[in-house]
């Protein structure tokens, strides 16, 4: 019992997510084939996305650089700054989750030699910055992934439609971290040596590659899934353990109660009639309840509003904490670390979430939604 109890804490959202999808085969039309809803070229992409990463970071590669970019400095402010912008570029190649799964434990590490001075902010603004850079990409979120492959985008029109937005926000973001106050100093010496990795880096940058190109639709995923597993199994099959399957089983699950209440007739044409002209502000509502992963998931089925959807939740990742699987990772981190004051983290959290979210909500609701 207590197994099951942990497993359901751990894995809140896809015990969810299974639990709507099992009810929802009893509710669909007999004749549903409830598997053909299942997008398994979004889960073939995040799988070996996954695998890369995990190799990437087993090198040190994420250490080496931000190692090598934060070597001088002297206050905590300014690596503040930088560690921000690390995460913010960062996650647009590697996905938030990854980003901040690196940096947050180096953050933790590094300002625990200042008396922790800081920690709290900084790891919230590490998160939003992570939230709103992986915007930037087609491969920076989960979220991303899946509409840009669902809606069969166009890279120029994604770009045209998140750069303002990314911009804006890293503005903001800028701003709050220049207008924060600190004089603590802190050493931070450069220790990592990549002299010895030369060929594996190349390895997993080749199959990163491999990936965008099949997100750019230029190669078949079965390919591409093909080529990583049999890498992987080759090369380093304890990598296959790294994949974070929870996620993969939580797609799964919310595409097929996605596809079978569509499927429902009262239900489909409810939703339409009330998503109609509502999708931004629906997006970054269903975020704040149900994550916006799974918000991206069930909405695109009920409209053809791509770019105010992919819009809605990527800015609804800011707000609660389970607005986006990447925040309640940075809370698990800082949770787990020593001294930590999970109320304090969760309310500062919540102060700058909400303010962003509310400052952009009003931004870009009349920019895009309205015009």
């Amino acid at each position: 019992m207590n197994k099951v109890t942990s497993f359901i804490k751990k894995e809140t959202v896809l015990f969810i997510a299974a639990l709507f999808a099992f009810v929802s085969i009893f509710l669909a039309p007999p004749w549903v084939h409830h598997h053909a809803s299942i997008d398994w070229s979004v889960l073939a992409i995040l799988f070996c996305l996954m695998i890369v990463t995990a190799g990437l970071r087993k090198l040190g590669i994420f250490d080496f650089i931000s190692q090598k970019m934060l070597a001088r400095t002297k206050s905590v402010k300014y690596f503040s700054i930088l560690l921000v912008n690390i995460v913010f570029v960062s996650s647009m190649f590697v996905t938030n989750d990854v980003a901040l799964i690196v940096f947050v434990p180096l953050t933790i590490e590094i300002l625990a030699h200042t008396g922790r001075k800081k920690l709290i902010f900084v790891i919230v603004m590490e998160t939003i910055a992570a939230n709103l850079g992986s915007m930037l990409t087609p491969i920076g979120n989960p979220q991303n992934l899946y509409i840009y492959s669902f809606y069969q985008l166009d890279i120029l029109s994604f770009f045209k439609q998140v750069l303002p937005v990314g911009a804006v926000s890293y503005i903001i973001i800028m701003g709050i971290m220049l207008v924060s106050k600190n004089d603590i100093t802190i050493a931070f010496e450069e220790k990592l040596n990549m002299s010895n990795i030369k060929k594996p880096l190349l390895y997993y940058t080749a199959l990163f590659i491999l990936c965008i190109v099949t997100v750019l639709r230029i190669l078949d995923y079965k390919i591409c899934i093909l080529i990583v597993f049999i890498a992987t199994l080759i090369t380093d099959k304890k990598l296959l353990k790294k994949v974070d399957y929870g996620l993969l089983l939580t797609f799964i699950c919310f595409f097929v109660f996605v596809g079978n209440l569509k499927e429902i007739a009262v239900f489909r044409n409810a939703l339409i009639i009330f998503l109609e002209g509502k999708i931004f502000i629906a997006s970054i509502l269903s975020s704040q309840v149900i994550s916006n992963v799974p918000a991206a998931v069930m909405i695109s089925h009920f409209t053809n509003e791509s770019m105010n959807l992919l819009l809605g939740v990527n800015i609804g990742g800011l707000g609660t904490p389970i607005a986006s699987f990447a925040s309640l990772i940075s809370f698990r981190l800082y949770s787990r670390s020593e001294n930590a004051e999970p109320g304090k983290f969760l309310l500062i959290f919540s102060i700058y979430n909400i303010l962003i979210l509310i400052f952009l909500t009003a931004i870009f609701f009349n920019v895009y939604v309205r015009n």
